[in-house]
């Protein structure tokens, strides 16, 4: 099987007789049918192992090995499956139990645990999800989707899942997240109904202690006036490496963090610090931003033009919480990600 490659979605959902029909199709050797089929999973599925590993990059590795796995199973669908492998909504769960084995299995070849959580720092793998593409999961094309909610995409949610032990994680994604029942939860995950439910209680008390507690804020996918007003005024003070104007933006608790770089700074006085050396005669150069959202949060992007050159080029990603008014905390990422965000390599100077 090849590697399948995305490409555009059906404009509506696919009925059972289209389904039963493609995986037909696909029994007997149709490498289209069945790309089309799952092609229309593909984005959901990426920020479920998204939320399950807490890394775009790792999330799209086993995006595809969903599909591999699938493709190579597919009679054990089809006669498994209590209606013969004919509904929608039962293939696109069983994509859901592949995909969440698959990363199941990621973590058990990792072995990689977080037993703290004091910052970002612990979750060095810890990655940003470009809106432009958590907006491709529409509801209009598949009922079964919804609308990605800022509280289940948001970076602090993102790496208080990575606390939990990976089953844990899993049904409360199932539960809280997809809205699974309890009986479907504990059929994804091989687990009896009571084992699921109390995973269920364990998740969601850590969840209830670690996340902050104003997340009824989080429930829209847009920003703010606030925050839009407030990334224009930080790229702004970026732009002019005005000192001043980036301390007047901040929280007195302030923090920022560079995952995977296990750089902390944390309150007003030691970010100003270091913003006075990079902005000061020790600066790298010209910086250009352009606004861009993260997570359902305000983000910019950073162009540097360093000393004698003519180009702008990709340098950071600055992803922005913002509370009461003021800059919370600051996550900065690379530019790896920069072209899933359409953000150019490089700005023409002007």
């Amino acid at each position: 099987m090849p590697r399948i490659e995305a490409s555009p979605s059906s404009s509506s959902s696919p009925s059972s007789t289209d389904v039963a029909a493609a995986v037909a199709a696909a029994r007997h050797g149709d490498q289209g049918a069945f790309g089309e089929l799952v092609e229309r999973h593909r984005r959901e599925l990426h920020v479920h192992c998204y939320r399950m590993l807490g890394s775009f990059d790792e999330a799209e590795d086993m995006v595809q090995e969903t599909f591999l796995r699938a493709w190579r199973s597919l009679d054990r669908f089809v006669d498994g499956s209590g209606d013969g492998g004919s509904g929608g909504g039962n293939f696109r769960a069983w994509l859901y139990r592949i995909a969440t084995n698959a990363c199941l299995d990621a973590h058990r070849k990792s072995k990689r645990q977080v037993p703290s959580l004091a910052s970002f720092v612990d979750v060095p793998w810890l990655q940003p999800y470009p809106d432009r593409l958590l907006d491709e999961i529409s509801p209009a094309d598949d009922p079964d989707n919804v609308v990605v909610a800022r509280e289940t995409i948001e970076l602090a949610f993102i790496a208080v899942l990575q606390l939990l032990p990976p089953r844990q994680r899993a049904v409360l994604i199932a539960r809280d997240v997809l809205g699974w029942s309890a009986n479907e939860t504990a059929e994804l995950l091989d687990m009896t109904v009571a084992s699921a439910n109390s995973a269920l209680q364990r998740g969601r008390a850590t969840l209830q202690d670690r996340l902050p507690d104003r997340r009824d804020d989080w429930s829209t996918t847009v920003l703010s006036t606030e925050e839009r007003d407030l990334l224009e005024r930080f790229i702004d003070a970026h732009e002019r490496q005005d000192v001043a104007a980036s301390a007047a933006l901040l929280r007195d608790d302030t923090r920022i963090t560079m995952p995977p770089a296990p750089y902390v700074f944390e309150g007003r006085e030691a970010i100003v610090g270091s913003l006075t050396t990079a902005f000061g005669v020790e600066s790298d150069g010209d910086w250009r931003l352009v606004p861009t959202v993260a997570n359902r949060l305000p983000a910019a992007a950073s162009y540097l033009r360093g000393h004698g050159e003519t180009e702008f080029r990709a340098f950071k990603l600055d992803v922005l919480r913002i509370v009461d008014g003021g800059i919370a905390e600051i996550t900065t990422f690379g530019y790896a990600l920069f072209p899933f965000f359409g953000l150019p390599p490089v700005l023409a100077p002007g």
